[in-house]
């Protein structure tokens, strides 16, 4: 798939605002975005799109990459969390959404989903990243931490910086003795579920909870934060704080390398892929849905095991053709070489490899408009 000069934009679409609702002059085309032989888009409308902060700053380069090859067409999306956006699609006020879950079996089967007008969705994914643990110590930037004591701590079990199961593992470090405050995602999180998949597969003894979007810990000395730029900015603000966020976000925070093994390994982009190319997709859904089995547990020597797998939602069949085009065309973009390149460079994700991506646009490939 080739887009004409589309992917040299990507590397300053982060200055767009996070509305993302920003035209900008015609410079290319993606290719099946409907443009006419005389080289301009035949693409017109604009579509509302709500979920995952975590692909925020993607969603920035795309949006700002797609609008600039397409000037007639805005894409507005607002980083709700996976949770709202999911809400949303089911009513019918997002044409599509990002989700760093996909819906279940059951969700799909109730058919329910207001934006469509089928029963049928297109689940793809689209956006490969590390959740980072990360932490605000004066004068620390790395840590090593077993499962065990990533949940302990989170738990709340685990209460000062200098407790000895942390000391045991950073001999090199001097640790305070200072209060431990965990920081959760208050709002329905698809990070969250990631992060609570991670420690109920690898540390089940430790965490007693089952995976979930919501934060499953009742919480004395935590504090709550709104999406990921939420717990970003309360991580900075305080002292002794630690918390989970895409990686994109890291900026200055200290972070942890987890345990695989007999190693640690910080996170990375390429960890994080291992993890996922070494896991299968999930059995018995549609072609048009694509979702992976992701098990921290079984992560291979080398990868990172908190990998966030953030999907693209979409109607398989909408109701008027300008918004299945635009729909359709704006997936394209993002599953090519152009968009993951785009993606890599604003947030550091991990593109998607060649088969996924192959296997992605086929689903794709399936969204029209009701005749």
């Amino acid at each position: 798939m080739k887009l004409n000069r589309i992917a040299r934009v990507g590397a300053v679409a982060a200055v767009a605002v996070l509305s993302l609702s920003a035209c900008a002059a015609n410079e290319g085309t993606p290719a099946g975005s409907g443009q006419p032989s005389d080289g301009g888009s035949a693409l017109s409308g604009t579509v509302k799109a709500t979920g995952a902060s975590s692909q925020g700053a993607a969603q920035q380069a795309w949006t700002a990459a797609f609008q600039q090859a397409n000037p007639d067409v805005t894409i507005n999306y607002q980083p709700t969390g996976s949770g709202t956006g999911r809400d949303n699609f089911i009513a019918g006020s997002s044409n599509f959404i990002g989700s760093d879950r996909a819906y279940t079996s059951d969700e799909i089967a109730a058919g329910k989903f207001g934006a469509c007008a089928t029963p049928d969705i297109i689940e793809v994914p689209a956006y490969i990243s590390p959740v980072a643990v990360v932490f605000n110590l004066d004068g620390i930037t790395k840590l090593n931490l077993t499962p065990k004591v990533i949940a302990d701590i989170f738990n709340e079990k685990i209460e000062k910086w200098n407790d000895p199961e942390i000391a045991d593992l950073n001999k090199d470090a001097t640790l305070p003795d200072l209060a431990i405050t965990p920081v959760f995602r208050g709002d329905e999180s698809g990070t969250t579920g990631t992060f609570t998949a991670y420690l109920a597969s690898v540390a089940p003894d430790a965490w007693p909870y089952e995976d979930d979007d919501a934060w499953p810990v009742k919480t004395t000395r935590s504090e709550a934060a709104q999406q990921t730029s939420g717990v970003e900015a309360t991580v900075t603000g305080g002292k002794g704080t630690i918390g989970y966020i895409d990686a994109s976000r890291v900026g200055d925070l200290g972070s942890a390398a987890v345990q695989v093994g007999d190693d640690f390994v910080p996170f990375s982009s390429e960890a994080a892929a291992e993890l996922v190319a070494s896991s299968p997709l999930e059995e018995g859904r549609g072609e048009g849905d694509l979702v992976f089995n992701v098990d921290p547990a079984k992560a291979p020597a080398g990868s990172y095991p908190i990998a966030l797998v953030s999907y693209l939602i979409g109607c398989a069949q909408y109701e008027d053709a300008a918004t299945a085009d635009i729909v359709k065309a704006y997936f394209s973009y993002i599953v090519s070489e152009e968009g993951q390149k785009a993606a890599n460079e604003a947030a550091g994700s991990a593109p998607l490899s060649t088969e996924v991506a192959e296997k992605a646009q086929t689903a794709i490939d399936m969204i029209s408009a009701k005749k």
